[in-house]
C-alpha cells in the first residue's frame, strides 16, 4: 500500500507537486485541499524565464504546452520615462493567465489520480499529521500549516515589510515585452510593470511610495475586508494616468487592493511529517522573481528527494538542504531590486532618462553580463559617458579635494594610523574622520571625509546627516547596499563628489560610474581591510 499524502493549497506549487508524487508512486493517496472553488483565481499573469522553463519542462510538459497554446514571449525589457524609452535585450521571458494555468495544472493532477477538494478548507495540520504520512503546506503567505509548524518548533521565519505600495491591474492594452512605465502626477511619482498575458490581457502592476499614495486619496479602500472586491478608485486614478501608455484601454480589477510586498525567509522548512513549500516557506520581490516559479521548483526537488529516500525526515531535509541555497541566491539578487523600487521616484527625478533606464538595468547585473546579453546597450552607455568625459569611464580623472587622480579605480591605504586615497603614481590625499553636521567640510585641509554607511536601510537618514556640506567624501562601513545608497544621497542630492571603499572588480567599478551611482571607488588595502 502507498503513501498517504495531504496537500493544503491548491495553486500551481500545491497541485504540481501533487501530480509529481501520484505518478512517482502509483499505489499512493494524494489528496489536495483548496479553500477556493475551481474557477477562482486571485491576481492575472505569471512570469517565467527562460532558465526556469527548462527545469520545469524537464519534471512535465504541462507549462510548455501551456505556454505555447496561451502564453507569450519575448526578448527584451524596456524602460519608458520622460517621453524616452531603452530597453535591454537578451532577456528570455514567457508569461501566462494565472488562471489558464490554474487550469491546466488542475486538469493535469485530476488526470494523474490526485483527488483535489475544491472549496473545501483543511482539517487541522494536527489531525492531518497524525492520519496521513506526509503534510506539505503550500497554501501561501497566510500559510496556516506554517503557523501550525511554528506553535511547535522555531523555524527561523522572518518577515520584511517594504515601504512602497503595490496594486495588481491587467489590461486590454497588449504590451510587446516585459515594459517599465514611469509617470508623475501632481501627488508624485507612480511607475508600472507591465507585460502581456494572452492575446487579449497584459498584467500591469503599479508602485508607488506611501507618501504619494497618501497624497492621491488611494488609501480609503478597506484592504481588510475579505478577498473580492478592488479598490475602483485607484482604478479610475491609475488609468487616467496611464492612458497615453494603454491607448486609453481599460484597466481590468481582480481583488486588486494596495498592499505592502513582505520578504519572507525561513531557515527550517519541515518538522516531522510536515513541510511547507513556496510562499508559505520564503518569498522575493516580483522585480526579479515568480512566487509561482519558485513554487514549482520547490515541487521539483521535494517530490525528487521523496523518489530517492524512503526514510522521510532524510528526504524532507534533503530537500530543505537543496533549496535553500537556490532561494537564497534569489532572494538576495531582490534586495537591490526592491531597495531600487523602494527609490524609483528618486531616481527618476535625479537621473536623465537615459541613465534612469541603466541604473535600474544594473541594478543586479554588471557591464560584462549584460554586453553578453545587449552588447549595443553596452555600447551606448560607453558612449554616453565618453562623450561627456572624453575617455573611457574607469580612466576619467577626477579633482579630489585638492588633487587630481588619473582615473575612477583607487586604493585605500593606512600609514601610521592615517586613511590616505592613491593611485599608482598619483597624488596622496589623506581621508579624516567621519564629519558631524557642520564640521569640516572634504576640500579643505582634511582632505577626504569618511563617512560610514549603516547595516540596514532604516538607518540611512541617521547616516546622511554626517555628510558634509560640501568637497568629498569616502562611504565606508555598511554593507554593500547601504554604503552604494550613501553615495548616491551624497553625489545625486547632495552635489557631493562621493568615493566608495569596495573590493569591486573593474566591470562592477563600470557600472557604478555609468549608472551614477559612484564617482570613484577605492580598493581597500592592507590594514584598511
Amino acid at each position: 500500500m502507498g503513501d498517504s499524502i495531504v496537500v493544503v493549497g491548491g495553486g500551481p506549487g500545491g497541485l504540481f507537486l501533487a501530480t509529481l508524487l501520484a505518478r512517482q508512486d502509483s499505489a499512493a493517496t494524494v489528496t489536495v485541499y483548496e479553500r477556493n472553488r475551481r474557477s477562482d483565481a486571485f491576481g492575472f499573469g505569471v512570469v517565467f524565464s527562460d532558465a526556469t522553463l527548462r527545469e520545469i519542462d524537464a519534471a512535465d510538459s504541462v507549462l510548455r504546452d501551456g505556454l505555447a497554446d496561451h502564453g507569450t514571449h519575448w526578448d527584451r525589457i524596456e524602460v519608458r520615462s520622460d517621453g524616452e524609452s531603452y530597453g535591454f535585450a537578451g532577456n528570455g521571458m514567457a508569461a501566462i493567465h494565472r488562471k489558464t494555468l490554474l487550469g491546466l495544472l488542475q486538469d493535469n493532477a485530476e488526470a494523474a489520480g490526485v483527488d483535489v477538494r475544491y472549496s473545501t478548507v483543511a482539517p487541522p495540520v494536527a489531525e492531518l499529521a497524525a492520519a496521513h504520512d506526509l503534510v506539505v503546506g503550500a497554501d501561501g503567505t497566510s500559510s496556516t500549516v506554517r503557523d501550525y509548524l511554528q506553535e511547535h518548533t522555531d523555524l527561523g521565519h522572518s518577515v520584511a515589510t517594504a515601504e512602497a505600495k503595490f496594486i495588481w491591474f491587467a489590461t486590454e492594452h497588449i504590451f510587446d515585452g516585459l515594459t517599465f512605465l514611469h509617470r508623475r502626477s501632481e501627488h508624485g511619482n507612480f511607475a508600472a510593470h507591465a507585460y502581456p498575458i494572452s492575446d487579449e490581457l497584459s498584467t500591469f502592476i503599479v508602485e508607488t511610495d506611501h507618501e504619494t499614495w497618501e497624497r492621491a486619496g488611494l488609501d480609503q479602500f478597506d484592504v481588510t475586508q475579505p478577498p473580492g472586491p478592488s479598490d475602483e478608485r485607484s482604478q479610475a486614478y491609475l488609468a487616467e494616468l496611464f492612458a497615453d501608455d494603454i491607448d486609453g484601454a481599460a484597466l481590468v480589477a481582480n481583488n486588486s487592493r494596495w498592499a505592502n510586498f513582505r520578504t519572507r525567509r525561513t531557515t527550517t522548512w519541515f518538522r516531522g511529517n510536515v513541510a511547507l513549500l513556496g510562499d508559505a516557506v520564503h518569498t522575493a520581490h516580483f522585480s526579479v522573481g515568480s512566487g509561482t516559479k519558485m513554487a514549482m521548483e520547490d515541487a521539483i526537488e521535494l517530490a525528487r528527494q521523496l523518489g530517492v529516500h524512503r526514510d522521510r525526515p532524510t528526504a524532507l531535509a534533503a530537500y530543505q538542504d537543496a533549496r535553500t541555497p537556490a532561494v537564497a541566491r534569489i532572494q538576495d539578487a531582490a534586495v537591490p531590486s526592491l531597495a531600487w523600487w523602494e527609490r524609483f521616484g528618486q531616481y527618476q527625478r535625479d537621473l536623465d532618462p537615459f541613465t534612469f533606464a541603466f541604473h535600474f538595468f544594473s541594478r543586479s547585473i554588471a557591464v560584462d553580463r549584460i554586453a553578453r546579453r545587449d552588447p549595443e546597450l553596452v555600447a551606448t552607455a560607453r558612449a554616453r559617458w565618453a562623450e561627456r568625459h572624453g575617455t573611457d569611464a574607469l580612466h576619467t580623472p577626477l579633482d579630489l579635494a585638492g588633487a587630481r587622480t588619473a582615473g575612477r579605480v583607487l586604493e585605500l591605504t593606512v600609514v601610521d594610523g592615517q586613511g590616505q586615497l592613491s593611485e599608482r603614481g598619483g597624488p596622496v590625499v589623506p581621508v579624516s574622520t567621519a564629519a558631524s553636521t557642520g564640521g569640516p567640510t572634504a576640500g579643505s585641509d582634511a582632505g577626504v571625509i569618511r563617512v560610514d554607511a549603516p547595516d540596514d536601510e532604516s538607518h540611512l537618514a541617521k547616516a546622511a546627516h554626517s555628510l558634509p556640506d560640501r568637497g568629498a567624501v569616502l562611504i565606508t562601513g555598511g554593507t554593500a547596499l547601504t554604503r552604494i545608497l550613501l553615495s548616491e544621497e551624497a553625489r545625486l542630492r547632495r552635489g557631493l563628489v562621493s568615493v566608495v571603499v569596495d573590493n569591486l572588480s573593474d566591470a562592477e567599478i563600470e557600472t557604478a560610474l555609468l549608472a551614477g551611482r559612484v564617482d570613484a571607488v577605492a580598493r581597500p588595502e592592507g590594514e584598511a581591510l
